[in-house]
């Protein structure tokens, strides 16, 4: 559990009806470890997919129960959307008592102001992927698909995920992690000294160097949430400072 004054940073927890691990250990972490944290942030995949709010599973309603238990008992909840979960829409992040953020979210925590986002965004050496985000997140397209029935909707996105499977085996392990200039240029723009993102399941702190300061600083940071595809994962950030842990999963 963690001490007072904490806040939480999670993301690609990927929930999925055929993950029974994973759910029960996320299940178990919003029970355990990030009861009594001041806030949580989810960044994005906490689904493996997403076809809209109206899809009221066994799953979909465990966890909005579970993220409503852990709001009632005072942690404030924060979702952004990732590149699995990106229709996840204000219906279910109110179910969850939970408030839904755009990216870039710039937040001020423990005397330290910084960006969050989900990461996909700065992949931009995967062009077809890019391609397909900027489709994807159009208002039209989204309306499009929400218009079909539900089955439907099921049926493409379980199509998509094993076509995104089998894309991923033929390319490069640098074309999928972020571009390093891009971080350099988001940070710029958001005149930050940090950032936290997922999506690219490489968990690390990165330590870079900016090529103008930024708020009288050369340095910057770069935090990469880990993926809960084999333990769960947690940034702990409170005034001594940031602490990315993982933890196994639960067996039992």
């Amino acid at each position: 559990m963690p001490s007072a004054g904490k806040t939480l940073f999670t993301s690609d927890i990927h929930l999925d009806s055929e993950s029974s691990v994973i759910t029960r250990s996320f299940l178990d972490f919003l029970a355990n470890r990030a009861r009594g944290a001041d806030a949580l942030y989810v960044l994005g995949d906490l689904f493996e997919a997403w076809v809209g709010d109206d899809d009221t599973s066994a799953l979909n309603t465990q966890v909005a129960q579970a993220f409503a238990a852990l709001a009632d008992s005072g942690t404030m909840l924060y979702f952004m959307h990732g590149n699995r979960d990106f229709l996840l829409g204000r219906d279910y992040a109110a179910r969850c008592q939970a408030t839904l953020l755009e990216e870039p979210a710039l937040i001020e925590c423990h005397g330290q102001r910084m960006a969050l986002i989900h990461g996909d965004s700065l992949c931009t050496r995967d062009i077809d992927y890019m391609k397909f985000r900027k489709m994807v997140r159009t208002e039209r397209w989204q309306r499009d698909f929400l218009e079909r029935s539900l089955v439907e909707r099921q049926m493409i996105a379980q199509q998509a995920r094993m076509q995104s499977k089998e894309q991923s085996k033929n390319k490069a392990s640098e074309i999928m992690d972020v571009t390093p200039q891009e971080v350099l240029n988001l940070l710029q723009t958001l005149q930050v000294n940090c950032l936290i993102h997922g999506h690219t399941h490489r968990p690390s702190i990165h330590t870079l160097r900016l090529q103008e300061p930024i708020n009288n600083c050369v340095d910057a940071q770069r935090i990469v949430l880990g993926s809960w595809d084999t333990q769960g994962w947690a940034l702990e950030l409170g005034a001594e400072g940031f602490d990315l842990k993982h933890f196994p999963h639960l067996t039992a």
